[in-house]
């Protein structure tokens, strides 16, 4: 494939894409300071409201209807209901107050609005005298992610910082599991399950192995001249009609594999991905878990799947143990790739967070250049970013302790450094005839 700028009208491409690129930044600042000045304001008109209705001889109802009255003045202007503009004052309250570091990170242009969301959703759970000493620690990690990126790591930071343990908190949340139906329009309705994360990615992973197993088929067999392709459904709606026929017959009414290598539907089972301490694996530790591209998990969940399944093995990142570092072949060994969905935990291109069992294993100097299959020269890129790599002007190479140099077509570059470890470990003070911790 030949580079753009290698075309007649490569450089004409370059410059456009480079103004373009100039523009959104520009833009972006622009955005932000009014993003940042509009809250400034619904935060001012909450407390003028708060100072208005809060004099002690004041009633509760009247206290509030200064501020309706007040969102119901500013709604005009904004031609937004008043309800809206009144719960966009407290969230800009929240923010505002809660929050000042990350307003003036976001303001400096060190995080962007998406970094302020993701601390103020995860730190909000937390009794408010510990906002600050969250806020701090959140803003250093969200300076070198896309907000996507830190929001499971924020939620876990937020859950083990909190003084009651995630796994009681869990407990009382799992009580509200429910399945609920919302009516809809053109004889449609939303069918919602409120369920465990681990099972709600569990039956998501199943369903859309299934659909896919189902469309790859149906292409395989579009491409045959003797069969007439009349399946035209979309991954959405093969997913959507498989996930009805598990629940009304319990297998699916129709299985378009059963004649291909992939198999029976029915004997696709869901994976999930877990990152977990080995103190949450022996019990002394009832802080979260990582369900990794997703959000934390309880660690009795999470104790139970490393129980049952058979691809269960201790994996430590040391040279005593014996973990393969290198091999001629091209194929990575199971060890390997075990220890590399580790490290990485999902792919490596900046910003995206498809889990690593999705992902596939690329060389980054490619293995028909001379790029070994080694450590140092792997990591997981999901498929969409994989085949940019392959088929565009993106540049990628690995740098020590697995961190990947992207550089874009217009010569920008981005570090995507391996991902904060799920799990780290302290030296623990020990006395002559004390137990194995496990």
């Amino acid at each position: 494939m030949t580079d753009a700028a290698e075309t007649p009208d490569g450089e004409a491409y370059l410059t456009a894409i480079t103004g373009i690129v100039a523009d959104v930044e520009r833009v972006g600042r622009q955005v932000a300071a009014g993003q940042i000045a509009e809250l400034r304001v619904l935060a001012a008109a909450g407390r003028l409201a708060e100072e208005q209705g809060g004099h002690p001889h004041v009633k509760v109802r009247l206290s509030d209807m200064v501020l309706r009255s007040i969102a119901a003045e500013v709604g005009g202007v904004m031609r937004v209901a008043d309800r809206t503009v009144q719960r966009r004052i407290g969230e800009a309250r929240l923010i505002i107050e809660g929050f000042p570091a990350a307003v003036a990170a976001w303001e400096a242009g060190r995080i962007v609005r998406g970094h302020v969301l993701a601390i103020v959703d995860a730190g909000a759970n937390l009794p408010a005298e510990l906002w600050p000493e969250f806020e701090k620690v959140a803003i250093e990690r969200c300076d070198r992610d896309t907000p996507n990126r830190v929001r499971g790591e924020l939620e876990i930071l937020a859950h083990r910082m909190h003084p009651r343990s995630f796994a009681e908190r869990h407990e009382g949340a799992a009580a509200g599991r429910c399945v609920r139906l919302v009516p809809g329009r053109d004889g449609m309705s939303d069918l919602i399950a409120t369920l465990p994360t681990v099972i709600s990615e569990g039956i998501h992973d199943r369903l859309t192995q299934q659909a896919r197993a189902i469309v790859d088929t149906r292409a395989e067999r579009a491409g045959n001249s003797d069969v007439v392709a009349t399946d035209a459904r979309t991954t959405d709606q093969v997913r959507a009609d498989v996930f009805a026929d598990l629940l009304l017959a319990g297998t699916p009414a129709l299985d378009d594999t059963r004649d291909t290598t992939a198999g029976p539907l029915g004997a696709i089972r869901a994976r999930v991905q877990v990152l977990m301490p080995a103190a949450a694996l022996t019990g002394s530790d009832d802080g979260p878990c990582d369900l990794a591209g997703r959000s934390p998990i309880d660690p009795a969940t999470a104790r139970t799947l490393a129980g049952d399944t058979g691809m269960w093995e201790r994996l430590f990142h040391d040279p005593t143990t014996g973990v393969t570092v290198s091999t001629d072949s091209y194929r990575v060994p199971s060890g390997m790739r075990r220890f590399l969905q580790t490290r990485d935990q999902h792919c490596r291109f900046p910003g995206c967070r498809v889990a690593a069992i999705r992902c596939e294993v690329d060389h980054t100097h490619d293995h028909a250049h001379g790029g070994r299959t080694e450590l140092t020269n792997l990591a997981h890129l999901c498929q969409r970013h994989h085949s940019m790599k392959q088929f565009t002007a993106w540049k990628v190479r690995q740098l020590t302790g697995g961190v990947l140099e992207w550089t874009s077509p217009l010569g920008r570059t981005y570090r995507e450094d391996a991902p904060t470890p799920a799990v780290a470990f302290t030296p623990a003070e020990t006395h002559p005839g004390d137990p194995a911790p496990f």
